[in-house]
């Protein structure tokens, strides 16, 4: 879970991610969304509504509920909703947990759970097999903190696919 700080030490010494690099929240709902953040554009809600669950990465403005380690002291955090029931459903028990890829840093983004496995077995406790849900293609990083819409890292989906739904 995102707010329970041992397991989010523990995926950063699973990962060998350095604390530098903050974690995503993955999240199962719009309130979700916007009860760990603040001053959210008015438009967020429409690329919720478009983009969510999907290949999208939301990053806006943090507020004080989101654990330290998680963002680690920067003051914007980022949003991923997963296109997967069986996660989704998780997430809904849960609340948030970090989501970050699942392979060791540095290495390809997993198309299959065997790559999952590949990479970190023995170091998890199990794998949510579902490959057909798996695209292998990243999630679009976008930041909303700025007054306009900045794509920090291209993926499935193009700023213009963004900025129809912005405008529309």
């Amino acid at each position: 879970m995102a707010l329970d700080d041992k397991c989010v030490e523990k995926i950063y010494h699973v990962k060998n991610r350095s604390l530098d690099h903050a974690l995503n929240l993955n999240i199962a709902s719009f309130e979700q969304m916007t009860f760990f953040s603040k001053n959210q554009p008015k438009y967020l809600e429409k690329l919720y509504n478009k983009f969510m669950p999907g290949s999208l990465t939301v990053i806006l403005e943090a507020n004080d509920r989101v654990p330290s380690l998680v963002n680690n002291g920067m003051s914007t955090v980022g949003f991923r909703m997963p296109d997967n029931q069986a996660t989704l459903e998780i997430l809904r028990q849960t609340g948030p947990m970090v989501g970050p890829s699942a392979n060791l840093t540095g290495n390809p983004s997993p198309k299959t759970a065997d790559d999952v496995l590949h990479d970190l077995n023995g170091l998890i406790a199990a794998v949510l097999k579902d490959d057909a849900n798996i695209s292998g293609v990243d999630s679009t990083i976008i930041d909303l903190t700025g007054e306009m819409p900045t794509i920090l890292r291209q993926g499935a989906l193009t700023l213009s696919q963004i900025n129809e739904v912005i405008k529309g």
